[in-house]
């Protein structure tokens, strides 16, 4: 769970807020009385959410995609090996 901190507490603790997001995984939001909050995240954690709603602007791709969660939920298909896909698919070895 994300936790929330005013902004004299993150000027005062910011070393203590950027290990709790590091270790914690999750977003510290920072607040400031008339003024918009922030959220201190951890940069991995950013450029996730950037690529996967990248991946779901497109209506089409988006569609793929929730498809192929709910068939790997359901377990539709065995899981296969990295090697067996590529020698499937006609593709080499990574360089």
């Amino acid at each position: 769970m994300q936790s929330q901190i005013t902004y004299t507490q993150a000027c005062s603790n910011f070393d203590k807020i950027y290990e709790e997001a590091i270790a914690s995984r999750e977003a510290v939001i920072v607040t400031r009385d008339g003024s918009e909050s922030v959220a201190i995240i951890p940069i991995n954690e950013l450029n996730r959410i950037i690529e996967t709603a990248y991946l779901f602007q497109s209506p089409e791709n988006a569609a793929r995609l929730l498809a192929a969660i709910q068939r790997a939920k359901a377990r539709t298909f065995p899981p296969r090996s990295i090697d067996d896909l590529r020698q499937e698919f006609g593709l080499g070895e990574e360089a």
